[in-house]
């Protein structure tokens, strides 16, 4: 699909993700990412066009928390500027969309999470629907042992590929100095049966940034632009019981819809917190062993809840920035057994 625009990821930042990050506040957390976006594109907060953020005031503990964190980057004199409630990837595409439409140049795009304060596996049990599931509180890893033992059972997998996954994606961490997890891990005890310990993502604070730019604007920013070539989100029924858990049909309708299909990838950056979840992703989508999955580590060596898809976004486009790619993919998630899909196709230019 050609859009009426050509939009693309120039510059993307992160911070480490740590256990605990409990001398810092979200907006200290924040402002690091932020001026080091704008330092590799050498704008100023006054030339961003649209500003868009995700983060959820359930780990932040109070109403309206995204608005300190909007104080840090600057409100006055009058920005354009919106939230969201989810991960920072879908704050991503509202921007990209504000750019499409005309009414910007260029955004920028940021999210954050600190869930060392809380037990985030309860915390995530208020995404549940509030009448039949979140009563019983069933936690995320609870949910994701029986999307894991469903795809056991359907012989898409079993506990030995399962840790293959996870060690494959924590030693491609240890290339990434902002993973938390890296190199050699055992798998563990059990935590909930069949996931043991190495199956889950770490529990960790962090944030992230990106700046999108369109056509020349962005050729001026960057020297190899990430253009996005299409995105799309899709959503699973909500009730777990009518889901087929074992395949992740929303993925693959987004990730038509965004073209992935199209061409071959060489690069796919998977939202994919717990081990399992990489398999179901793996099949909606069809990858191949030609595919390089996760370079970065993915999720289960870095999960910061809210930022962790758009660092999906941001290391697909970032290895296009330094020529280690042509075509990626990048997903993000949100919800339980993965509920809610974004998929992004992004290509460099020869």
């Amino acid at each position: 699909m050609r859009y009426a625009r050509d939009v693309a990821i120039v510059a993307f930042a992160q911070t480490d993700t740590l256990r605990r990050s409990d001398e810092l506040s979200e907006v200290e957390m924040v402002m690091p990412v932020l001026h080091d976006v704008l330092r590799q594109t050498g704008l100023r907060s006054s030339d961003i066009g649209f500003t868009c953020s995700g983060s959820t005031d359930y780990l932040a503990g109070r109403a309206f928390s995204f608005t300190m964190a909007l104080d840090g980057v600057g409100a006055w004199p009058p920005i354009s500027e919106s939230h969201v409630e989810m991960d920072g990837a879908w704050a991503l595409y509202e921007a990209w969309v504000k750019i499409l439409t005309g009414e910007a140049d260029t955004a920028l795009v940021y999210a954050y999470g600190k869930s060392s304060p809380g037990e985030v596996r309860d915390v995530l049990t208020r995404q549940l629907d509030p009448y039949y599931v979140a009563p019983l509180w069933p936690d995320s890893v609870a949910l994701a042992a029986l999307q894991a033992q469903a795809l056991i059972d359907a012989g898409g997998t079993d506990e030995p590929a399962l840790a293959a996954v996870a060690a494959r994606s924590r030693t491609d961490a240890s290339d990434n100095p902002h993973a938390q997890l890296k190199g050699s891990i055992p798998s563990g005890e059990y935590i909930v049966r069949p996931l043991r310990r190495g199956d889950c993502p770490p529990v960790g604070d962090g944030a992230a940034a990106v700046i999108l730019a369109a056509g020349d604007r962005a050729r001026d920013l960057c020297e190899r632009p990430a253009w996005i070539r299409g995105m799309d989100h899709r959503i699973e029924p909500h009730s777990l019981g009518v889901r087929d858990l074992t395949d992740s049909p929303s993925t693959r309708l987004a990730a038509g819809r965004a073209g992935a299909f199209e061409a071959p990838l060489d690069t796919a950056e998977l939202h994919a917190p717990f081990s399992s979840q990489e398999v179901v992703l793996r099949r909606s989508l069809n990858l191949n062993d030609s595919v390089r999955v996760n370079p970065s580590g993915g999720a289960l060596a870095a999960n910061p809840v809210m930022a962790a898809g758009l660092i999906r976004l941001g290391e697909a486009a970032a290895r296009i920035h330094r020529g280690e790619s042509d075509r990626a993919l990048a997903h993000a998630t949100s919800g339980p057994c993965l509920q809610q899909n974004l998929v992004a196709v992004l290509e460099g230019e020869s």
